[in-house]
């Protein structure tokens, strides 16, 4: 039997999910053709201290980086209306192998005629010691 199609939700789900491969494979390429042009990344951390870069900014931080990186979501929600959509999800950041944060990822995208495109990222950061267990469980070693 063929495999049934995508739904736009799970279109939308695997556009962040190849962001976040590309960042672990530090592939600055990858991360910008997931991302629009002057795509925007924002953070903020219990302090209220907010962060801001391009997407162009990110990738070549990311691609930069010395030690293995992994983001992991779960429990994802996505609302699609109009070309537009928004992915919440709960998400870890493991960098070499040890947990650094965790929080909450909001990723805005539009729909092109080449897909969905990442227009902003939005997350808080809650630090290590603070997370609570990923219900993924510790992320496999490699």
């Amino acid at each position: 039997m063929p495999a049934l199609p995508a739904t736009p939700e799970q279109d939308v789900i695997k556009t962040v999910q190849k962001l976040f491969d590309a960042m672990e494979a530090r592939d600055e390429s990858a991360i910008k053709a997931v991302l629009v042009g002057d795509a925007k990344i924002a953070s903020i951390r219990a302090n209220q201290t907010l962060s801001n870069s391009t997407g162009a900014d990110f990738a070549t931080r990311i691609a930069a980086a010395k030690e293995p990186l992994l983001e992991r979501m779960w429990q994802p929600k996505v609302m699609i209306e109009g070309g537009i959509a928004t992915l919440w999800a709960p998400y870890d950041f493991h960098r070499a192998g040890k947990l650094t944060h965790c929080g909450v990822d909001s990723v805005t995208l539009f729909q092109t005629a080449d897909g969905w495109k990442i227009s902003g990222v939005f997350f808080n950061v809650v630090e290590g010691a603070k997370c609570s267990p990923s219900p993924l469980g510790p992320p496999a070693a490699k």
